[in-house]
């Protein structure tokens, strides 16, 4: 069966399909990744904009691009791109100047492997999901590298706060993505969506997908999770000295993130580009798989809304003493299931 199944989901690229040049496709492959992880975040950023001024009964931005604000995110960036490039003095100028470039990248990086059909992708990796959540903790070096580099006490208070909330949320996320892996018996991304013609993981790990949301969140440094850039207590954590292009790099990685992180748990948990039995056939998969990832972002901000923030010790408690044995049970379940079905 899994055979049968990894043999369907070895479909190629639509982009090797039209050309035979290796430089022609990989230079269309690069621009692919780069023109979803550039937009894509920009539309989140929109999106928070608004959701969050509804939610507390506002307007949100209304101005520019004249029709709802529409073009707010590109006004953000001519104004960052005006601003003066300041550097600390006691700064170490390397370090402060690569660490937004080491936070960003990971996230465009990521989007190499994510499938929006089954063609639609740039590329389909035996270790998909191994490299995703590998390449997720490279960001928080960025973080680390800017709280040590701008001599801030404030801001190495926020960096080491990220490091450990990355060092105790990284480890549930992982048992929750590997209870998935065991189901659908395979690493590949496109192959883990495949495998869910039938029904949607959500269904069968519904445990898993809410811990995987949790982790998500700590990861991104979220609300309620957002300890590390808590403005009341250490003024903006590590991206406290930062400034212009710098500064809109960090926030750009930190909408990049959101839709990377919306973008797996839709291929984890949700079918990724497959729509619901019965009815997935009515449109086609990259409308599908975005529409999973707008919903999931949706909800990311929308608990930015909702919950304050909590303390440290509770966090990592959460996580050392709730999810991490949760997941371990989850998972000896799900290997029981898988043996005795």
């Amino acid at each position: 069966m899994i055979a049968a199944l990894l043999a369907a989901s070895e479909t190629g690229n639509f982009i090797n399909d039209l050309f035979d040049s290796f430089w022609l496709v990989l230079a269309l492959k690069v621009a692919m990744v780069l023109g979803l992880a550039l937009t894509a975040p920009l539309a989140v950023g929109y999106m928070e904009h608004k959701v969050l001024a509804h939610m507390q009964h506002r307007l949100g931005p209304m101005y520019a691009g004249r029709f709802h604000g529409w073009a707010q995110l590109i006004a953000d960036g001519v104004k960052f791109i005006q601003k003066e490039d300041v550097i600390p003095k006691a700064a170490d100028p390397w370090v402060f100047t690569l660490a937004p470039a080491v936070a960003l990248v990971p996230y465009i990086a990521l989007f190499l492997v994510i499938p929006f059909d089954n063609t639609i992708f740039a590329e389909n990796l035996d270790v998909g999901i191994f490299y995703t959540l590998a390449i997720t903790a490279i960001s928080v070096i960025g973080v680390l590298m800017a709280g040590w580099a701008s001599a801030n006490k404030f801001s190495l208070i926020g960096a080491l706060r990220a490091a450990a909330q990355l060092i105790a949320y990284e480890l549930p996320m992982i048992l929750a993505a590997v209870a998935v892996v065991m189901q659908a018996g395979t690493l590949s991304m496109v192959g883990i969506t495949e495998a869910q013609h039938s029904h949607w993981y959500v269904l069968t790990q519904p445990v898993a997908f809410g811990v995987f949301l949790i982790a998500s969140l700590a990861e991104l440094t979220r609300p309620p999770f957002d300890m590390p850039v808590a403005d009341s207590e250490i003024i903006f954590g590590a991206y406290t000295e930062y400034t212009g292009l710098k500064f809109a790099f960090f926030l750009l990685s930190e909408y990049a993130g959101i839709v990377a992180f919306s973008a797996i748990a839709a291929v984890l948990f949700l079918g990724g580009y497959l729509g619901p039995p019965f009815i997935g056939g009515l449109l086609p998969g990259p409308i599908w798989m975005s529409a999973k990832v707008g919903a999931l972002a949706f909800f990311i901000v929308w608990l930015r809304a909702t919950y304050p923030r909590l303390r440290e010790d509770q966090l990592q408690r959460f996580s050392w003493v709730v999810l991490i044995p949760l997941m371990l049970l989850n998972i000896m379940v799900t290997a029981t299931l898988k043996v005795l079905v």
